[in-house]
C-alpha cells in the first residue's frame, strides 16, 4: 500500500516543508507526499524540492484558496476572483505535474451557504460545473478529484455527500474527473464510509483517499481506526475488493500529539487492521456480504477482534 502523510501536521509546530520531507523519510511506510497549493508551494525552488522529495515520490496537490475567496472559490459572484481561483488550479496542475504528481483534489470549502435566500442554487451551480471543466480541459492528464465535506468552512456545502459528488461527476462529464473519500468527512455527513467507497471505485473514480477517525459532528481528525473499527475493516475491504492503488493519505490532526509518532500510528493501525481483512480473506467475507445477514456479518466482525 502506498502512504502519505500531511504536511500541516509539522508545519503547524514550527517546521518548514523540508523538516517534514525529512521526517516522512524517517518513517515505515511513507511512499508519497501531498503538497497544498499555494501554502507548501510558495516560496521554495523547484528543483531544490525535487531534489528533497527524492526517494519519495509525489502524488498530487490539494489546491486552497484562502484570504480572498471567503465568499466562494468556483462560484464566487466577483468575476474577478471566480477567474483567479481558476488559474490557481490551472497552475496547481502545472506545478504538480512538474513535480511528478497526477492527482489535483478539490474541496471547495468557500462555495456554499449560510443563510436561505442567500444564493442562486441553480447559477451557482452551473458555475461551479463550468469551471471544474475548464480545469479537465486545461489538463486532461492529470486526475481532478472532487472531495467533499457537508459544512465547515460554510454552514452547507455545495458539493456536501458521496451522491453529490457522484451527480457532479456527470454533470461535469469529463473523462478525468473523480473523487477524493475523507474518512471523517462521511462520518460528519451520516455516510456510510464503505457505501461511498463502494459506488466510486466500481465506476473506476475513487482518485484519493483522505484517512482519518472521528465522532461525527465536526472534522475530528483522530488517528484511523482509533474509534470505528467495523467501519474501517469494511472499508478496506473494499479497497481490496476493487483493487485500490491509489495513495492513502492521513489527514488527522496531532494537535498535541509528536506529529511523526502520529503519522506512524496512522500507518500502523492501518496495516493491522488490513492483515485482519486480509486473514478473513475476500472470498469469506463476500460470502458473508451476500447472504444480507446482520448477525453473520456481526460474527464476521467479532472473529477479525480475536
Amino acid at each position: 500500500m502506498n502512504y502519505a502523510g500531511r504536511f500541516n501536521s509539522f508545519i503547524f509546530k514550527g517546521q518548514n516543508v523540508y523538516d517534514a520531507i525529512e521526517a516522512y523519510k524517517q518513517m515505515d511506510g511513507i511512499t508519497h507526499l501531498e503538497f497544498n497549493y499555494p501554502e507548501h508551494i510558495e516560496g521554495y525552488d523547484l528543483e531544490e524540492l525535487k531534489a528533497a522529495i527524492a526517494p519519495l515520490k509525489v502524488n498530487g496537490f490539494a489546491v486552497r484558496w484562502r484570504k480572498d475567496f471567503l465568499d466562494g472559490n468556483f462560484t464566487n459572484q466577483n468575476e474577478e476572483l471566480r477567474q483567479r481561483a481558476i488559474q490557481m488550479t490551472k497552475d496547481a496542475c502545472d506545478i504538480c505535474r512538474d513535480l511528478g504528481g497526477s492527482v489535483i483534489t478539490l474541496w471547495f470549502e468557500n462555495d456554499g451557504f449560510d443563510y436561505p435566500f442567500q444564493i442562486d442554487y441553480e447559477l451557482d451551480w452551473n458555475k461551479l460545473v463550468t469551471a471544474i471543466q475548464e480545469v479537465c480541459d486545461y489538463a486532461p492528464d492529470m486526475k481532478i478529484s472532487i472531495e467533499y465535506k457537508p459544512f465547515e468552512e460554510r454552514n452547507f456545502a455545495m458539493v456536501d455527500s458521496t451522491g453529490m459528488v457522484m451527480y457532479l461527476m456527470s454533470e461535469v462529464n469529463r473523462d478525468n474527473i473523480g473523487c477524493t473519500l475523507d474518512y471523517c468527512h462521511m462520518l460528519m455527513k451520516h455516510d456510510n464510509p464503505a457505501y461511498g467507497l463502494a459506488l466510486a471505485a466500481s465506476k473506476g473514480k475513487l482518485y484519493g483517499l483522505h484517512m482519518n477517525d472521528g465522532y461525527g459532528w465536526q472534522d475530528s481528525g483522530l488517528i484511523f481506526g482509533s474509534l470505528s473499527f467495523a467501519q474501517s475493516a469494511e472499508f478496506i475491504y473494499y479497497l481490496e475488493r476493487y483493487n485500490y492503488d491509489g495513495v492513502v493519505f492521513f489527514d488527522t490532526f496531532p494537535i498535541r500529539e509528536d506529529a511523526k509518532k502520529e503519522c506512524q500510528a496512522n500507518i500502523d493501525a492501518f496495516e493491522l487492521i488490513k492483515s485482519k481483512v486480509e486473514k478473513q480473506g475476500i472470498e469469506k467475507i463476500n460470502e458473508i456480504v451476500s447472504r444480507h445477514d446482520g448477525i453473520g456479518a456481526q460474527g464476521l466482525i467479532l472473529d477479525m477482534l480475536r
